[in-house]
């Protein structure tokens, strides 16, 4: 069943998420722990992904059956969320090639950037083997790169 997606591609290839902080995602001073930023991180590349026509779901149908894994991250924490916060995260296909994805993503809260973030991922089958990208899944892709 297709349900309404929350984010958005806009012209400039940046796709945005928007992600409310609740308590639970918070510490005890109401600052967003650490971690949970990875989180945010996960579900804009999903939903970027989805609004770009590739959905987990279907991937999972394909022969053989793929997914992705971030094989590599580099966060930079530059300013905290806290409670209540409406952040934005952005998303930015930078390169799709074979079993490659290489994703720049930003936290942003109004026009502040609170973090910053360089993603690999890669393609894999069930057994975790890289896999190339099915041409159409690539071809849909790279409508979206920003290089």
């Amino acid at each position: 069943m297709n349900q309404p997606y929350s984010g958005h591609w806009s012209d400039a290839h940046i796709h945005r998420l928007p992600v409310r902080v609740y308590y639970e995602d918070t510490d005890f001073t109401g600052v967003v722990y650490y971690a949970n930023y990875l989180k945010f991180l996960e579900r804009g590349r999903t939903d970027a992904l989805r609004c770009a026509g590739v959905s987990h779901a279907e991937i999972l149908t394909l022969d053989p059956p793929l997914g992705f894994a971030v094989r590599k991250i580099n966060l930079d924490y530059l300013k905290p969320a806290r409670i209540d916060d409406a952040l934005t995260i952005e998303t930015r296909f930078k390169t799709v090639k074979g079993a490659r994805l290489v994703i720049s993503q930003r936290v942003m809260c109004a026009a502040e950037v609170l973090v910053t973030a360089e993603v690999e991922a890669a393609c894999i089958d069930l057994e975790g083997r890289p896999r190339r990208l099915p041409r159409t899944m690539l071809d849909q892709l790279q409508r979206y790169v920003t290089g």
